[in-house]
């Protein structure tokens, strides 16, 4: 018995070395999406998602997931991005690279590039002797986008209603 299930488990080594299939490196699980896939995060929100929708809303429509394992609640086809809600409404979306803003700003662009496509932005400093990143506020009315930086290059993009930008950047709260 146990010289059959060797020579079945050969057979299939055998079989699978000669089509060539081999371990799969990191690269080859991975699945990439194309480059045309890129989210754009905008001041009224994403594609489907309004700034000010209820989670409800959101929940119904799909779009709000709660099932996943994450820190808090995801957007359905939006793994970069975290919503925020305060009293049920959605105020912020905190988003990671390869998000970016319709003037193409992501994670990763120079500071310098930030300022020339938002050129009356508001510099917000850190509380000294925190470990967190300063901030950008390029405001538009009642809603901004707040740019996390290292001093060089974006860090975290986050859009969404002005008042509450800044309030996180001063608090320090994050999503996770």
């Amino acid at each position: 018995m146990k010289l059959r299930q060797f020579g079945f488990i050969a057979v299939l080594l055998l079989a699978a070395s000669a089509s060539g299939s081999g371990p799969m490196t990191p690269d080859r699980i991975a699945v990439h999406e194309p480059v045309a896939s890129v989210t754009v995060v905008g001041l009224d929100g994403v594609a489907d998602v309004d700034f000010g929708d209820t989670e409800s809303e959101l929940t119904r429509r799909g779009i709000l997931r709660t099932d996943v394992d994450a820190c808090g609640p995801t957007l359905a086809g939006h793994d970069m991005i975290s919503p925020i809600f305060i009293e049920g409404r959605l105020v912020l979306l905190w988003a990671g690279d390869p998000v970016q803003t319709p003037e193409g700003v992501t994670a990763g662009t120079p500071v310098a590039e930030v300022r020339g496509r938002y050129p009356r932005m508001r510099n917000l400093r850190a509380p000294h002797g925190t470990y967190r990143f300063d901030g950008l506020l390029a405001r538009d009315g009642d809603r901004a986008y707040l740019f996390l930086h290292d001093g060089h290059t974006v860090r975290k993009i986050i859009a969404g209603y002005a008042s509450w930008a800044r309030r996180l950047f001063l608090d320090g709260h994050a999503p996770c």
